[in-house]
């Protein structure tokens, strides 16, 4: 019996050794065969086709083209294209440190980073680049004089500009340095007990930033804290998860992930001792924040240890790593989903499935499934993103708001109020003037910004639907009187919308004497999201019964 028993255990593993391996057979024929067809068409295309073609273009399009069946985070990074990869994990690369952009057929500087190469140079934003180491800059793109500006720190660049206000060019040497971008490019007491930090990425020191950034507000007597994640993409998931076992007790689960390859079903929980399981806290998201940012408001979220406010969050629940090819280049592919400690995968759009136009759908709602939060058992859902406890949606801006930045004056107008203003009093405390807003209605005199409000689309619509129905001519005198109703005006949408253009123009101007802190410092100041935050946090009685699930 015993010998029966074996020889039936020998059979069963024989034939399931025979079933892997024929699949592994079969799978790795059809990689195999594939492999081959590509590699003879790709032979026959360069020897054939009647054009020249770039062999490297050509291949590159066929990857691209490849990768983008898949999801938009699985990308192929050339070995041209290192030093971009290494900005994006890091926040370093070695440059003249400053932001530039195209304004007509020119590349001006939009904003020098404060302490490096550009600003100890004199560079200033509304700078024009005419010549870059005696090469003509004119009528370049950004990314091609971007390519110029970046080098190895330590060497020196001669740029030639031109700046408004100036008669003659001017010849300016900078030198290049390891530029840092900070993830926590703010941080700053926002009431007598309320701490604020921005965290604007997740690169390797983003945990150390936040650190430096929480026990400093603490000793400056911070009794709750506001962690401000809005327009965060995310980043390194390592990252994600040290920020939040600041907060919450060693051996709690953080994150986990799931992918194919069992290697990538992993946990993370809280390794080391937290600064503060105690302190108030409160996570601010929007549409923009995603990926690192929503393993943080979820986390917290889901172990009940903060409130999060403001809009849903991006929707981001795929895991990517870095995997080395030949030739010094690297493949990003996504390898799992993540999970919150409740158990729920927020990702919003499921790219493993596409509609008949190829185009990739959200998860349905019927799918939806509801989770429990660990210790209040509040309801939390997967596939949408996080939702915050507290809602307040974004507002849009206005047409008008919209056309003058798009047209870039703002910008310009800032650069002209920088020339007649040797400075401005602290930003949090600067506010344009009536008589400098009409300086501003002045400025804008003469100048293209012409745009259309959504009602007059929806009328151009109305129009083209009717003539092709044949009802035109029936409501045309209708037609006319709303158009007419409706016909804005450039100058009254001015005041209309004076408010919010006072707002945006303050923090223009702020930035060209205090750099991005100035511009944080304005916009704080007209924060709806940010007012509810403090209010909810002085209230600690609504505070524990949102967290409580009571509320």
């Amino acid at each position: 019996m015993k010998k029966q028993i074996t020889k039936i255990v020998v059979i069963i593993s024989i034939a399931t050794t025979s079933i892997f391996t024929f699949g592994f057979a079969d799978s790795y024929f059809e990689v195999s065969k594939n492999l081959d067809i590509f590699a003879t068409l790709f032979r026959e295309l360069n020897i054939y086709y009647v054009d020249d073609a770039d062999p490297g273009e050509l291949m590159k399009t066929g990857i691209d083209a490849m990768l983008e069946s898949l999801d938009p985070y699985t990308n192929y990074i050339p070995e041209s294209k290192m030093e971009d990869y290494k900005m994006m994990t890091t926040g370093q690369y070695g440059g003249i440190g400053a932001l530039i952009q195209t304004q007509g057929g020119n590349v001006v500087i939009a904003e020098p980073y404060k302490g490096y190469g550009a600003d100890k140079a004199g560079l200033r934003a509304g700078d024009k680049i005419i010549k870059i180491d005696g090469n003509n800059a004119v009528g370049k793109s950004s990314a091609e004089i971007r390519e110029f500006l970046l080098g190895q720190p330590g060497t020196t660049v001669e740029i030639i500009i031109e700046r408004p206000g100036t008669q003659k060019q001017l010849t300016k040497i900078v030198t290049r340095e390891e530029v840092k971008i900070k993830d926590v490019p703010y941080f700053a007491m926002v009431d007598d007990s309320i701490g604020y930090i921005r965290l604007t990425g997740f690169t390797g020191s983003a945990s150390s930033e936040v650190k430096t950034a929480l026990n400093n507000l603490k000793e400056q007597g911070a009794t709750s804290i506001i962690l401000d994640l809005r327009g965060n993409g995310g980043g390194l998931l390592r990252e994600s998860v040290n920020i939040v076992n600041f907060f919450v007790e060693k051996g709690t689960k953080v994150v986990s992930t799931k992918g194919k390859i069992k290697d990538w079903d992993k946990e993370y929980k809280a390794l080391s001792m937290p600064i503060d399981t105690e302190i108030p806290l409160a996570i601010l998201i929007n549409k923009g924040s995603a990926s690192a940012s929503e393993i943080v408001s979820g986390s917290l979220q889901d172990n009940d240890r903060a409130i999060i406010l403001g809009s849903l969050s991006f929707g981001k629940g795929l895991v990517q790593q870095v995997r080395p090819l030949s030739y010094n280049s690297k493949l990003k592919v996504t390898v799992a989903k993540y999970y919150t400690p409740s158990g729920r995968c927020i990702q919003k759009l499921d790219y493993s499935h596409r509609n008949a136009n190829g185009k990739v759908d959200e998860i349905s709602d019927s799918l939806i499934t509801e989770f429990k939060t660990i210790n209040s058992k509040r309801s939390v859902f997967d596939g949408k993103g996080i939702d915050p406890d507290i809602k307040i949606e974004s507002k849009l801006l206005s047409d008008i708001s919209l056309s003058l930045l798009l047209k870039n004056l703002f910008f310009g107008y800032a650069t002209e109020y920088k020339l007649k203003h040797e400075k401005i009093v602290e930003a949090k405390d600067f506010s344009l003037t009536d008589e400098e807003f009409e300086s501003f209605v002045n400025y804008l005199s003469g100048k293209d910004y012409e745009y259309t409000t959504e009602s007059e689309d929806i009328l151009v619509e109305l129009e083209k639907a009717t003539k092709n129905d044949k009802y035109f001519d029936d409501i045309k005198m209708e037609y006319e009187a709303l158009k007419n109703k409706l016909n804005h005006n450039k100058k009254g949408d001015l005041y209309k919308f004076k408010d919010e253009i006072k707002y945006i123009l303050e923090g223009e101007i702020a930035s060209r004497y205090y750099y991005q802190i100035g511009q944080i410092e304005v916009s704080l100041k007209h924060d709806p999201v940010l007012d509810e935050a403090i209010k909810t946090l002085n209230n600690q009685k609504l505070y524990k019964s949102i967290l409580a699930g009571t509320n």
